[in-house]
């Protein structure tokens, strides 16, 4: 369901024009004692309004994926709350995990995809300038397309 809501979003073009607006790093989260290291992307800021309706938060749990290097997740608020952003973990990041520590409701995040190519421009982006945690300037998504996927002997 989640990659289904993702491919949603990237099929109908609402990333295009989007922007990667947020970086995690030890240095920007004074204050907490479970920190982590992610970029943080979405739609256009003039087409939040237009998000679908959110989706059901699949655990960890219940799917068997984790929080690895390269991760692809969606953001959230409270359970259930996701729509349109979603980041990439830089580094393994298994706070973020069912059960982790991360925050307080213990039901982590929905990880459904994997850069598989390009982790050079995501720790590119995550270590852009920033104020606190908003990267200064936003760094664009031009355009978002779904790809054939490889022939399976390359895989």
């Amino acid at each position: 369901m989640t990659a289904r809501n993702f491919l949603w979003y990237v099929e109908a073009g609402r990333y295009d024009g989007g922007r990667f607006h947020r970086t995690v790093t030890p240095e920007n989260q004074p204050g907490r004692t479970v920190k982590i290291d992610v970029i943080q992307a979405g739609v256009a800021p003039s087409r939040q309004a237009d998000d679908r309706p959110p989706i059901r938060l699949e655990r960890t749990r219940d799917t068997g994926l984790s929080h690895v290097d390269g991760a692809v997740s969606m953001a959230r608020d409270t359970p259930d709350s996701a729509t349109s952003d979603f980041f990439v973990c830089v580094g393994p990041q298994p706070s973020l995990d069912f059960g982790g520590a991360r925050n307080p409701d213990g039901q982590g995040f929905a990880a459904f995809g994997r850069v598989v190519r390009g982790m050079e421009v995501v720790r590119k982006i995550w270590r852009s300038p920033a104020k606190d945690q908003s990267l200064a300037p936003p760094v664009g998504i031009v355009r978002a397309r779904l790809l054939a996927p490889p022939p399976a002997a390359s895989r």
